[in-house]
């Protein structure tokens, strides 16, 4: 009660608003993301809170920049529905439904159901972070290196649920995508690796730029190489209102992404990319029809964008109760915190219970801001999708090469982006999912990197990831997830063959 009477003052208010007004157009602006607004935005904030006390300072300032991080979190759904094009990394699943929904006209119900998620979503992970802050963060403190290594070796395997016709160009796909992540310069040993002595290529390959090059610019070059007769066709907006079988279909996604999100985001180094993708995964292994997902289906577009909500909800836990950032934003978050003496951690709800408890209740009214500011805007964001590809094409292309540009200022960028464009429109010609190529691109470095952890603990002794017990759960769960469809289906010609027999 004493964190909203602080929420409720009327510059915090004001604080909360702008910063998700910020924070969703960042997410719709492909390249800035939450990370590159965060930072952008603790100057101006430092400046705004001048005149006011030290604790009074660091509640509104963190407050306005706590909204750019979930109000980002809710807008890089929008231009992945409408124009394919993520905007930033956690938005990548969602365009694979939102899109379809969008080319079919139903833009709108689209765009209603990732607002009304996205609001439930970070209803229920607020909840959960008053709740179980405590005991979720001695949870998160059970996970070493070798248990990361393993969860994420079964998001990979997991994969296969992206998978289109077939699981093998799925697993091509992935293992891609895994080769992709590893350009660049060691972390580890400092080695130089297929950068074939570019010093552009030291960094690796920018992960939003082959997220929308594979995307965006796949989806341009083929309305301009195959015609865009489709997409003409697709230009209605369609009814914003959403029936009663678009909730039906949407409520219990909705709820286990924002479940599944809020336990993921708890987990520092998980964060929302991963939740949704987890999501997305289940909700198709879930379905009685996972043939309708890549296709327009509901559920594609309502668990991710919940989980990855919820996941933001989720990284202020180990944020707050153990001073450990979980992802880049919420490590600018700390590093804010401390500029104004306030210090993560055990002792941060005792020593500075104006500040955390503050954050928290403005959190739920940034929520509800979020709801009340964008929801009205869905019938005028959808119009996007009636103009005509003439002008649409441009439109894409000028987003897609403003975002990619201001991340790191280089024409190297522009030159992969047209690359992977150019990729993703070949890939996707010949029904090769783009999805699994991202996922292995995110989770590739953090895979390698866990892996060298945990096998310098152990003094190169691999055993060490079968003799934790979350590690080998993991590892059963992974072979089970590749091995059982491989066997049901071998199990299905067996019963053809004997009865055509």
């Amino acid at each position: 009660m004493k964190g909203f009477l602080v929420a409720f003052q009327w510059h915090n208010l004001l604080f909360a608003f702008v910063g998700v007004l910020i924070g969703t157009a960042v997410g719709v602006l492909p390249g800035i993301g939450p990370m590159s607004g965060v930072a952008l935005l603790i100057p101006v904030s430092a400046s705004l809170t001048a005149g006011m006390g030290p604790e009074e300072a660091a509640a509104s300032s963190i407050i306005l920049l706590a909204g750019i991080y979930y109000g980002a979190m809710y807008g890089g759904s929008t231009t992945s529905i409408l124009l394919n094009t993520p905007g930033e990394s956690s938005s990548v699943v969602t365009a694979l439904d939102g899109y379809q929904m969008a080319r079919q006209g139903r833009a709108g119900n689209a765009l209603a159901i990732a607002a009304i998620g996205s609001f439930v979503a970070g209803v229920v992970s607020l909840i959960g972070l008053v709740l179980l802050a405590q005991p979720l963060s001695e949870m998160a403190l059970m996970f070493g290196p070798a248990e990361y290594f393993s969860l994420m070796v079964l998001g990979l395997c997991a994969v296969s649920g992206l998978a289109g016709r077939s699981m093998t160009k799925a697993l091509i796909m992935t293992v891609f995508g895994l080769l992709l992540g590893t350009i660049g310069v060691d972390n580890v040993s400092g080695v130089a690796r297929f950068t074939f002595d570019q010093p552009v290529l030291y960094q690796g390959l920018e992960f939003l730029t082959v997220a929308v090059g594979l995307f965006a610019l796949g989806e341009v070059f083929n309305t301009v190489l195959e015609g865009g007769g489709e997409n003409e066709k697709a230009g209605k907006v369609g009814k914003v209102t959403l029936s009663r079988q678009d909730l039906k279909q949407s409520a219990a996604p909705i709820a286990r992404g924002s479940l599944l999100g809020f336990f993921i985001g708890t987990l520092p180094g998980a964060g929302a990319t991963m939740a949704s993708f987890f999501s997305y995964i289940t909700e198709k292994k879930w379905s009685k029809q996972p043939e309708r997902f890549g296709k327009g289906a509901i559920e594609g577009v309502a668990g991710p964008e919940s989980a990855n909500n919820a996941a933001s909800g989720g990284a202020m836990i180990p944020l707050l109760t153990l001073g450990i950032p979980g992802s880049g934003t919420t490590a600018i978050l700390m590093g804010a915190l401390i500029m104004y003496n306030v210090q993560p951690g055990p002792l941060l709800f005792e020593e500075h219970p104006y500040v955390a408890w503050g954050l928290i209740a403005s959190m739920f009214i940034g929520n509800v801001m979020l709801l009340v500011l964008n929801y009205p805007l869905v019938k005028v964001f959808a119009r996007i999708i009636d103009t005509p590809p003439k002008y649409l094409i441009p439109l894409i292309i000028a987003i897609s090469i403003f975002g990619v540009y201001a991340v790191q200022v280089n024409l190297f960028d522009l030159i992969v982006l047209v690359v992977c464009g150019l990729l993703g429109y070949i890939l996707a010609r010949h029904d090769y999912p783009l999805a699994p190529v991202v996922l292995g691109l995110v989770l590739g470095p953090m895979i390698e990197y866990n892996m060298r952890r945990a096998l310098t603990a152990s003094d190169g002794d691999f055993s060490i990831f079968v003799e934790k017990p979350i590690s080998l759960f993991f590892l059963l769960a992974a072979l089970l997830w590749l091995t059982v469809p491989w066997l049901m289906k071998a199990r299905g010609k067996r019963v053809v063959i004997n009865e055509e027999a």
